[in-house]
C-alpha cells in the first residue's frame, strides 16, 4: 500500500509513530466524454468569460461569494497562517464507546500502521483499547483541513475513520413528510416484525455485489472482443504544417526578391548604357603645338 500520512498518535504524554494508508478504493467506471462527431475526448479549458481567454493555473486565485457576483480574494498565504504548522499528529482528545457514535458521521476510513520504532507502543495502545472496549476520538490536520476522527480496533490492526462534525450533519427534521401521527394497524405491525425475522442473517459481505458494475463491464468486453471499438482521429499536426509553408513561402518571397534584384540591375545596367549613347562626347582639346603650326 502506498503511504499517504507519516505522523504519530498521540493521547496524554504517550507519543507513537504511525503511517495511514487508503482503506478503500471507489470501484466506479470510469466514462470519458467523447465527441460523437469523431469519437475524440473532449476537453474543458478554463476560460474568462469577460476577457474571452484561456487562463493559466498560475493566473487563478481562490474567492468566497458572500453575494451574488461579490468576492472576497484569499490569498493562499493568508489561509497558510491560518492553519498553522501541522504537527503531524493525531490527537486523542477522547475514549469513548463506539455505539455512541452514529453511522452517519462516518466519512471515510484509513488503515493504521505503525511506524518506525512504534511497533511495540502500536500494539500496546491496541491491546488497551481491545480490552477496555473503547475507541479513541481524535482530532489531526489532512490535506489542509482539520478532521474530526475516530481511532477504533480493526482485526488485527487499527482503523482510523473520518467523522462529520455535528454542523455538517443536516437536520433529520427537515425531510417533508415525516410523522410520528400515522395510525397503524398491530396485525400489519406484526406480520413485518415476522418478514425482518426471516430475512435476519449475519452480515457478510463477501456474498454481495456491483450489479451494475460487472454488467457494464461485461458489455464493455463483449464490444471490445466484437470489434465495436472506436478509435480518436488524430489531431492534424498543423505546428508542422505550418512549418513547411512558412519554410516554402519564405523559399518563394527568397527566390522573387532575388528575380527582382537581378531585374532590377539588368535594368539599371541597360538603362545606363542607354544614357551613354546617347549623350554627345566632350570634344578633345587640341594640343598647343598644333595650333601653333596652323597660325
Amino acid at each position: 500500500m502506498h503511504t499517504m500520512w507519516k505522523g504519530a498518535i498521540s493521547f496524554g504524554l504517550v507519543n507513537i509513530p504511525i503511517k495511514l494508508f487508503a482503506a478503500t478504493e471507489n470501484k466506479d467506471i470510469k466514462m470519458r466524454y467523447l465527441h460523437e462527431k469523431c469519437h475524440s475526448p473532449v476537453q474543458y479549458e478554463k476560460i474568462c468569460p469577460v476577457c474571452e481567454e484561456t487562463v493559466d493555473s498560475k493566473e487563478i486565485v481562490k474567492g468566497y461569494e458572500y453575494e451574488p457576483g461579490k468576492f472576497v480574494v484569499v490569498e493562499k498565504e493568508e489561509l497558510d497562517e491560518l492553519a498553522g504548522v501541522s504537527d503531524k499528529s493525531i490527537e486523542i482528545i477522547d475514549f469513548i464507546k463506539l455505539e455512541e457514535i452514529d453511522p452517519i458521521f462516518y466519512n471515510r476510513s484509513y488503515f493504521v500502521g505503525p511506524g518506525e520504532n512504534g511497533t511495540k507502543s502500536f500494539a500496546l495502545l491496541k491491546k488497551a483499547m481491545e480490552d477496555t472496549g473503547k475507541i479513541g476520538l481524535a482530532k489531526f490536520t489532512l490535506r489542509s483541513k482539520e478532521h474530526l476522527a475516530a481511532v477504533r480496533v480493526y482485526k488485527n490492526g487499527l482503523v482510523l475513520e473520518t467523522i462529520f462534525y455535528p454542523d455538517e450533519v443536516r437536520n433529520v427534521d427537515h425531510v417533508p413528510g415525516l410523522t410520528d401521527e400515522v395510525s397503524l394497524n398491530e396485525k400489519e405491525v406484526e406480520m413485518a416484525k415476522q418478514l425482518i425475522e426471516h430475512l435476519t442473517a449475519p452480515f457478510e459481505p463477501e456474498k454481495y455485489a456491483d450489479e451494475y458494475r460487472e454488467a457494464v463491464l461485461e458489455l464493455i468486453n463483449s464490444k471490445i472482443s466484437g470489434d465495436e471499438v472506436k478509435v480518436a482521429k488524430e489531431k492534424p499536426k498543423t505546428n508542422v504544417v505550418d512549418l513547411m509553408e512558412a519554410l516554402q513561402a519564405s523559399i518563394n518571397e527568397s527566390k522573387g526578391k532575388e528575380s527582382s534584384d537581378n531585374g532590377k540591375k539588368t535594368k539599371e545596367t541597360a538603362s545606363k548604357k542607354s544614357k551613354d549613347s546617347t549623350e554627345p562626347k566632350p570634344k578633345k582639346k587640341k594640343s598647343t603645338a598644333k595650333k601653333k603650326a596652323s597660325s
